[in-house]
Protein backbone atom coordinates (compact mmCIF):
# COMPACT_ATOMS: atom_id res chain seq x y z
CA UNK A 1 0.00 0.00 0.00
CA UNK A 2 0.78 3.41 -0.70
CA UNK A 3 2.01 6.38 1.61
CA UNK A 4 -0.88 8.48 2.91
CA UNK A 5 -0.45 12.20 0.96
CA UNK A 6 0.65 14.74 3.60
CA UNK A 7 -2.86 16.12 2.69
CA UNK A 8 -5.06 13.29 3.25
CA UNK A 9 -6.20 13.93 6.74
CA UNK A 10 -7.30 17.62 5.61
CA UNK A 11 -9.10 16.00 2.92
CA UNK A 12 -10.94 13.49 5.35
CA UNK A 13 -11.80 15.89 7.49
CA UNK A 14 -13.36 18.22 5.04
CA UNK A 15 -15.55 15.27 3.88
CA UNK A 16 -16.79 14.85 7.38
CA UNK A 17 -17.48 18.71 7.71
CA UNK A 18 -19.73 18.00 4.43
CA UNK A 19 -21.52 14.91 5.93
CA UNK A 20 -20.05 12.48 3.81
CA UNK A 21 -19.38 9.14 6.36
CA UNK A 22 -15.50 7.91 5.08
CA UNK A 23 -16.32 3.92 4.35
CA UNK A 24 -12.83 3.23 3.17
CA UNK A 25 -9.35 4.52 4.60
CA UNK A 26 -8.15 3.19 1.89
CA UNK A 27 -10.50 2.18 -0.04
CA UNK A 28 -9.23 -1.54 -1.55
CA UNK A 29 -10.26 -2.31 -5.51
CA UNK A 30 -9.39 -5.58 -6.78
CA UNK A 31 -9.73 -6.03 -10.61
CA UNK A 32 -7.39 -7.86 -13.29
CA UNK A 33 -5.42 -9.63 -10.57
CA UNK A 34 -4.37 -5.89 -9.10
CA UNK A 35 -4.84 -4.65 -5.88
CA UNK A 36 -5.41 -0.96 -6.09
CA UNK A 37 -5.30 1.60 -3.23
CA UNK A 38 -7.64 4.92 -3.61
CA UNK A 39 -6.95 7.16 -0.51
CA UNK A 40 -10.85 7.21 0.67
CA UNK A 41 -14.00 6.01 -0.02
CA UNK A 42 -17.28 7.68 1.34
CA UNK A 43 -21.41 7.97 1.07
CA UNK A 44 -23.26 10.26 1.84
CA UNK A 45 -27.49 9.55 2.05
CA UNK A 46 -29.61 11.67 0.00
CA UNK A 47 -32.54 12.95 1.91
CA UNK A 48 -34.81 9.80 2.69
CA UNK A 49 -33.11 7.66 0.19
CA UNK A 50 -31.72 4.40 1.34
CA UNK A 51 -28.67 4.32 -1.31
CA UNK A 52 -27.04 7.29 -1.71
CA UNK A 53 -23.77 8.53 -3.12
CA UNK A 54 -20.75 7.02 -3.16
CA UNK A 55 -17.23 8.28 -3.99
CA UNK A 56 -14.04 7.59 -4.14
CA UNK A 57 -11.25 10.10 -3.66
CA UNK A 58 -7.53 10.52 -4.73
CA UNK A 59 -5.90 13.00 -2.43
CA UNK A 60 -2.55 14.34 -4.10
CA UNK A 61 -0.49 17.70 -3.12
CA UNK A 62 1.22 19.17 -5.79
CA UNK A 63 4.30 20.15 -3.74
CA UNK A 64 7.12 18.87 -5.50
CA UNK A 65 9.56 21.21 -7.87
CA UNK A 66 7.63 19.91 -10.59
CA UNK A 67 3.96 19.97 -11.13
CA UNK A 68 3.72 18.52 -14.50
CA UNK A 69 5.75 15.46 -12.99
CA UNK A 70 3.05 15.51 -10.13
CA UNK A 71 0.42 15.48 -12.86
CA UNK A 72 1.83 12.89 -15.05
CA UNK A 73 1.64 10.44 -11.84
CA UNK A 74 -2.10 11.83 -10.71
CA UNK A 75 -3.64 11.62 -14.33
CA UNK A 76 -2.35 7.93 -14.92
CA UNK A 77 -3.47 6.93 -10.73
CA UNK A 78 -7.34 8.46 -12.22
CA UNK A 79 -7.24 6.75 -15.28
CA UNK A 80 -6.01 3.37 -13.74
CA UNK A 81 -8.59 3.49 -10.75
CA UNK A 82 -11.75 5.13 -12.43
CA UNK A 83 -11.03 2.45 -14.76
CA UNK A 84 -10.75 -0.52 -12.15
CA UNK A 85 -13.68 1.36 -10.63
CA UNK A 86 -16.26 0.89 -13.38
CA UNK A 87 -15.73 -2.67 -13.59
CA UNK A 88 -15.86 -3.36 -9.65
CA UNK A 89 -17.73 -0.41 -8.65
CA UNK A 90 -19.99 1.29 -11.51
CA UNK A 91 -21.97 3.26 -8.79
CA UNK A 92 -19.31 5.31 -7.09
CA UNK A 93 -17.66 8.51 -8.65
CA UNK A 94 -13.91 8.69 -9.00
CA UNK A 95 -12.50 12.49 -7.99
CA UNK A 96 -8.62 13.74 -7.78
CA UNK A 97 -8.13 15.85 -4.97
CA UNK A 98 -5.98 18.71 -5.50
CA UNK A 99 -4.81 22.04 -3.38
CA UNK A 100 -6.43 25.21 -3.58
CA UNK A 101 -3.89 26.69 -4.31
CA UNK A 102 -2.47 24.37 -7.22
CA UNK A 103 -6.01 25.02 -9.04
CA UNK A 104 -5.45 28.43 -9.15
CA UNK A 105 -1.87 28.18 -10.91
CA UNK A 106 -1.24 25.21 -12.44
CA UNK A 107 -5.36 23.96 -12.90
CA UNK A 108 -5.93 27.27 -14.55
CA UNK A 109 -3.38 26.75 -17.77
CA UNK A 110 -5.18 25.87 -20.64
CA UNK A 111 -2.51 22.74 -21.26
CA UNK A 112 -4.32 21.20 -17.64
CA UNK A 113 -7.65 22.48 -18.62
CA UNK A 114 -7.85 20.87 -21.82
CA UNK A 115 -6.41 17.63 -20.15
CA UNK A 116 -8.89 17.55 -17.38
CA UNK A 117 -11.59 18.16 -20.00
CA UNK A 118 -10.62 15.67 -22.46
CA UNK A 119 -10.27 13.12 -19.71
CA UNK A 120 -13.63 14.31 -17.58
CA UNK A 121 -11.55 14.36 -14.35
CA UNK A 122 -13.75 15.00 -11.39
CA UNK A 123 -11.78 16.87 -9.37
CA UNK A 124 -12.35 17.94 -5.62
CA UNK A 125 -10.29 21.14 -4.82
CA UNK A 126 -9.76 21.68 -0.82
CA UNK A 127 -8.15 23.99 1.36
CA UNK A 128 -6.01 22.28 3.79
CA UNK A 129 -5.52 25.02 6.70
CA UNK A 130 -9.02 24.99 7.02
CA UNK A 131 -9.72 21.66 5.88
CA UNK A 132 -12.36 22.69 3.67
CA UNK A 133 -13.51 21.68 0.47
CA UNK A 134 -13.96 24.82 -2.00
CA UNK A 135 -14.90 23.23 -5.03
CA UNK A 136 -16.03 20.04 -6.87
CA UNK A 137 -15.92 20.13 -10.50
CA UNK A 138 -17.59 17.12 -12.20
Amino acid sequence: MAARDIFHQAVRKALEKEEWTITDDPLLVQFGGVDLYIDLGAERLLGAEKDGERIAVEVKSFLSDSPITDFHAALGQFLNYRFALSQDEPDRILYLAVPLEAYKTFFALPFTQGIVKNHQLNLLVYNADLEEIAQWIS
